[in-house]
């Protein structure tokens, strides 16, 4: 089993920075990727970034290239998505994900709300 806790989240101004981060713990040896989802009311969740937890190559949705940066700390056991010129679109509930079968994201945290105003 693998567990993730996320916390970060919070209140910020459009044009701002904030940075989330994901605690991972258990059975750390079976990950293959660690990633970020997020989700409004009403809408499908939208994958935001992810990461491979051994070599590092990310990915990023279409609409936070460039602007979010996902990284890891291994000796930590900790995924960070920083978050740079924040748009009110960008209000969510924030998940932290990990997968250990190369093929979906198989464990998912409890979720972090971030609330950007306009």
């Amino acid at each position: 089993q693998v567990q993730l806790v996320e916390s970060g989240g919070g209140l910020v101004q459009a044009g701002g920075s904030l940075r989330l981060s994901c605690a991972v713990s258990g059975r750390t040896f079976r990950i293959s990727h660690m990633g970020w989802f997020r989700q409004t009311p009403g809408k499908e969740r939208e994958f935001v970034a992810s990461i491979m937890w051994d070599y590092g190559f990310a990915s990023y949705g279409n609409s936070v290239r460039g602007r979010f940066a996902i990284s890891k700390d291994n000796d930590k056991n900790t995924v960070f998505l920083q978050k740079n010129s924040l748009k009110p679109e960008d209000t969510a509930v924030y998940y932290c994900v990990g997968s250990t079968d190369r093929a979906s994201f198989d464990y998912w945290g409890q979720g972090t709300q971030v609330t950007v105003s306009s």
